[in-house]
């Protein structure tokens, strides 16, 4: 029997630096928004048997009246955002980049996608993201309160639901964080397959939280020892079943992530991200929570 909610101190105070690092992250360099929230195009194209540098690109549109020209070479394609995002500014695009082929033998210039999206979009897209993860928490808070409806000795249970939420909210920040890092030092951005990435972590990690919290449920009622000591044994008594569901699950992530197409793998580093978090906050921060405010409550008594 692992003695982990009366090690709950050690468990908490890494929490607490690791939530400090991530809200600093969040606040000093903010979230890189990608091109559906704040609209304009997206280019890529590729070369064969040529791979141009940086400043060719950038030299080869310096001529097109771009604003807001952000290159990024991939693997075997280059990336190009700029804020404009008409028809003429696409050709226009395109064929100063072609220019980079003129005169090379065996390099063939090719359009792999362009995408545009408007600011009105991009505002409706933000706001529709807002509202799908409110509603996502507010369902969750209900939820939990209904399922653990019958249980008043010794937590009431929208107690419960307070601190799975609290427990999400701390995966949510923690993701939003390493995100603001990534965006500052690699030029990740933020798109709508990161905000589908959050929906699902919040459902995967709630479900961990309520699987340890269903386990305190039905020990509670048929239990000799105090407070702390149930939840313990229930945090014991699942944690095998959640170490090895995230394990199996992040196995499938990291396989996605480096044998994946480039578009899903944001998508898939965040889920990354947030299983990860969540196997921690469903055992070491969610019950330790529970038995600190049982045990406030009963001081303040």
């Amino acid at each position: 029997m692992i003695r982990i909610i009366q090690s709950r101190k050690i468990f908490l105070s890494f929490a607490a630096i690791a939530l400090a690092v991530a809200i600093y992250a969040l606040v000093a360099w903010g979230l890189r928004l990608g091109l559906d929230f704040t609209g304009g195009s997206l280019l890529e194209v590729s070369y064969t048997n040529y791979q141009p540098s940086l400043t060719e690109v950038q030299g080869a549109l310096s001529s097109t009246d771009l604003s807001g020209i952000v290159v990024q070479p991939t693997a075997d394609s280059v990336l190009i955002r700029f804020q404009e995002n008409t028809e003429e500014a696409h050709q226009a695009a395109v064929t100063g980049l072609q220019e980079l082929a003129t005169g090379k033998d065996g390099v063939e210039f090719k359009e792999l996608q362009f995408e545009s999206v408007g600011p009105s979009i991009g505002q409706e897209l933000k706001q529709k993201s807002f509202n799908a993860i409110a509603l996502a928490l507010i369902m969750i808070i209900l939820y939990i309160t209904l399922t653990f409806r019958k249980v008043s000795r010794p937590v009431a249970s929208w107690k419960f639901g307070l601190v799975a939420i609290s427990a999400l909210a701390y995966n949510i920040i923690f993701t939003l964080g390493a995100f603001a890092a990534l965006g500052h030092f690699q030029g990740v951005e933020i798109n709508t397959p990161f905000i589908a990435a959050l929906l699902t972590i919040i459902g995967y990690d709630i479900n961990d939280t309520i699987i340890v919290f269903d386990r305190i449920r039905e020990n509670l009622p048929k239990s000799q020892e105090n407070f702390e000591d149930t939840v313990n044994r229930s945090v014991n008594q699942t944690l095998s079943r959640s170490i090895n569901t995230s394990f199996t699950v992040l196995l499938a992530l990291f396989a996605i992530f480096f044998f994946g197409g480039a578009s899903i793998r944001d998508f898939t580093l965040a889920m990354i991200i947030g299983v990860t978090v969540g196997a921690y906050t469903s055992i070491f921060f969610a019950s330790p929570i529970l038995v600190m405010w049982d045990n406030f409550s009963r001081r303040q008594k």
